[in-house]
């Protein structure tokens, strides 16, 4: 699996004693497809990396019977930085998308990190900013672009390599949790597809989208023409 260049990592590459006083605290986790009650009992405890796998945070509306993803998690991503920062429980749900490593380090000596080491500090709070700009981002496409534009500029930036928190994300993801991620329905994103494949832009295989034709892909959408 091909990884990003340029994700801020805080807990990597540091100075020395640094890097080896935090990687003493670093604790290896697996967690299988489909687990949820793991991390809703430990992310008030825990700071998370994941080293290898999926995992998504999403709101759940059960009157509506509507879910929306917020984020979908995978290598070198870190969780739950919201809670770090206020000492508030973050009332998200979690699930492993696919079978995940992680690495976890207890929130409170994360949280002597930011306080006493400038030199992590500057790398987390980078990251939190990459986070803000990719909610932005999200909450800008699903206000003012259809979902076919959406889904576009996903399968896109799934191909680019400085979009931290989409890149290399749709591997493996089911036509429903990629509906969840754009705020849609199962049945408008295999229509959409379909469409796709139909124009010879893109092909899918194994649940792996394949880019055919990026120039006409890209003119199908006003924001990247």
């Amino acid at each position: 699996m091909q990884q990003t260049t340029d994700i801020p990592l805080p807990f990597q590459h540091l100075e020395d004693n640094l890097q080896k006083k935090i990687d003493t605290q670093a604790q290896i986790v697996t967690l299988k497809k489909g687990d949820t009650t793991y991390l809703a009992d430990k992310v008030n405890k825990y700071v998370y990396v994941v080293k290898e796998g999926k995992v998504k945070s999403y709101q759940l509306n059960l009157q509506k019977g509507k879910e929306q993803t917020l984020y979908i998690y995978s290598n070198n991503h870190i969780f739950d930085t919201i809670t770090i920062l206020d000492g508030e429980e973050h009332d998200v749900c979690y699930e492993v998308l696919e079978d995940t490593t992680l690495i976890m380090y207890p929130i409170e000596f994360v949280r002597n990190l930011l306080h006493n080491f400038p030199e992590f500090s500057q790398k987390f709070y980078l990251y939190i900013a990459k986070q803000m700009r990719y909610l932005e981002e999200t909450i800008t496409d699903i206000s003012l672009y259809s979902t076919s534009e959406r889904l576009i500029k996903l399968i896109v930036q799934d191909f680019t390599p400085n979009n931290i928190f989409r890149f290399n994300i749709l591997e493996g993801l089911s036509h429903t949790e990629t509906a969840n991620l754009l705020g849609t329905v199962r049945h408008v994103v295999e229509r959409h597809l379909r469409n796709l494949k139909k124009e010879n832009m893109i092909n899918v295989v194994d649940r792996r989208i394949q880019i055919l034709n990026a120039e006409k892909l890209l003119k199908k959408i006003n924001f990247l023409t």
